[in-house]
């Protein structure tokens, strides 16, 4: 296969659908071997650093089932921060929360806290230290958010605190308003914002199944640097990160419609 071809979806066939579920059964399987292996002989020993060993790792190992039983990879340009930021990215399918997650030494997201519940992985969330969110609270959940990331940054660090701007996965394509909570971070903590752009909704979607094979992409842009005002960063965020990911989506085949914000 042609270098530039690996760029684009692979064909849908009755086979993809096989290789599916092979890959979902062999990553349930990974996640409850390495969940047993961190909360017996990390998390007790090594505590958050523990945590952060494990999340390595269940990244690392299902970046490889996604290569090995699906034909998909993935491609970083830019440079992913380590110290302490907002990764302000692009979400449009659970590929990318592997991905960023698996570039991000100290990660912890903002996140529904719906999560909280979903076997081993929640349990690891809350202990990484990720800031769960009631969306149903309106502002008082974001003063609960920006609160916690507060105290959280006067102990014992933030490290890469990602956020979805959009709040929620997005299909290729689909556009929603940018919430307001990224700026409030930006403007609570002092810290940067990296923007980072995706197209890896186009082989892994949404919905989750089937899954294509290709080579999807993380892009991240510049840092912006903390001291801006919050509607042009609102903006700035918005533009480059839309302006990104429909620029990898076109590259990889895809040309976005202007269907409207939701």
């Amino acid at each position: 296969m042609a270098a530039a071809d690996t760029m684009r979806p692979g064909k849908v066939t009755w086979f993809t659908y096989v290789r599916s579920v092979f890959f979902y059964l062999h990553i349930a399987l990974m996640t409850l071997v390495l969940g047993l292996w961190g909360v017996i002989f990390q998390v007790p020993w090594y505590g958050r650093s523990g945590v952060h060993r494990v999340a390595s790792v269940w990244c690392r190992s299902l970046l490889w089932a996604a290569k090995v039983d699906l034909g998909l990879s993935y491609e970083i340009r830019g440079q992913p921060p380590v110290g302490d930021c907002i990764i302000g990215a692009k979400h449009q399918s659970f590929f990318d929360i592997l991905i960023i997650a698996r570039h991000a030494p100290e990660r912890a997201f903002i996140m529904k806290k719906q999560i909280l519940r979903v076997p081993i992985m929640g349990w690891f969330a809350w202990k990484a230290g990720c800031i769960p969110i009631d969306r149903s609270k309106g502002s008082e959940a974001m003063k609960v958010m920006l609160s916690e990331v507060t105290a959280r940054q006067q102990g014992e660090g933030l490290g890469q605190l990602i956020v979805y701007p959009e709040g929620t996965r997005v299909k290729p394509g689909e556009k929603r308003r940018y919430k307001p909570g990224i700026g409030a971070l930006y403007e609570t903590t002092g810290l940067p914002v990296v923007p980072v752009a995706t197209n890896v909704g186009l082989f892994w979607s949404k919905r989750g199944f089937p899954i294509r094979s290709g080579r999807g992409v993380v892009e991240y842009l510049p840092a912006i640097a903390p001291g801006m005002a919050l509607h042009p960063l609102m903006e700035r965020i918005e533009a480059e990160v839309e302006g990104t990911s429909e620029a990898l989506m076109a590259e990889a085949g895809f040309v976005a419609k202007d269907a409207g914000r939701r």
